[in-house]
């Protein structure tokens, strides 16, 4: 159970992963969604163990003038994590990457964007103690829009139970330091992990509450859920 819910588990992976945005503060009566395309696969290089993932978004903006709802692809992120270990923890330290692939202005931020991830993991008996920590900045793109300088923290507790179940908590917090707007979100989920085949199979529900935020059009209330596979090598 703990693989299955380590992202420094070094095996090839498949997630499909899905966060609706109910409600944002300062919006009324409107939506949004994030479709979320993720896979990762260890490498080497120089000998050394990495693990490489990439995350692309499937966008749906909230239903506001002059342009309405819109969904299409989002930026594409790449990180590539050189993994090592300090005592009971494994960590994973590495460059990061966005690339502007949005397929439209509206979901996308139309900036390359480069930056540093850093995960933390905890293994323990009754589960998972870790958090990733993501930072990146604009360098290029289009010159009329905004620079890109954002923080984020992802928290992760996993508690397992009996029968492959297992409790879950995994916001992300956010920080665009360009804007000097946040938003801290806390989840409370359940999750279930099963083995069929080869592939272990993770089902997941998270509903997530933001506790403390500065600046509108940040979500509210959102529920994140995804099933996420994992092949041996």
């Amino acid at each position: 159970m703990n693989a299955a819910n380590n992202p420094l588990q070094p095996s090839v992976s498949l997630n499909l992963q899905n966060i609706y945005i109910d409600s944002y503060y300062g919006l009324r009566d409107v939506d949004g969604n994030n479709g979320l395309l993720r896979g990762s696969t260890p490498h080497k290089l120089f000998g050394k163990p990495l693990l490489m993932r990439a995350t692309l978004p499937i966008v749906t903006t909230p239903d506001l003038p002059p342009t309405g709802s819109q969904t299409d692809v989002g930026d594409l992120n790449l990180f590539d994590l050189l993994l090592m270990k300090a005592g009971k923890f494994e960590l994973g330290l590495g460059p990061q990457l966005t690339l502007p692939t949005a397929g439209r202005d509206e979901t996308g931020t139309g900036k390359w964007q480069a930056g540093l991830a850093f995960l933390a993991i905890g293994p323990r008996h009754w589960g998972i103690l870790g958090s990733l920590v993501t930072w990146q900045h604009s360098f290029a793109g289009d010159s009329d829009r905004r620079t890109q300088n954002n923080l984020q923290a992802q928290p992760l507790v996993i508690f397992n139970l009996p029968r492959g179940w297992y409790l879950r908590s995994t916001a992300t917090w956010t920080w665009d330091l360009h804007e000097g707007t946040y938003y801290l979100p806390v989840g409370a989920g359940v999750g279930k992990v099963w083995k069929p085949s080869a592939a272990t199979w993770n089902v997941f529900v998270e509903p997530q509450w933001t506790l403390a935020h500065d600046g509108d059009g940040v979500p509210e209330f959102q529920i994140y859920a995804g099933l996420n596979l994992q092949f041996p090598l």
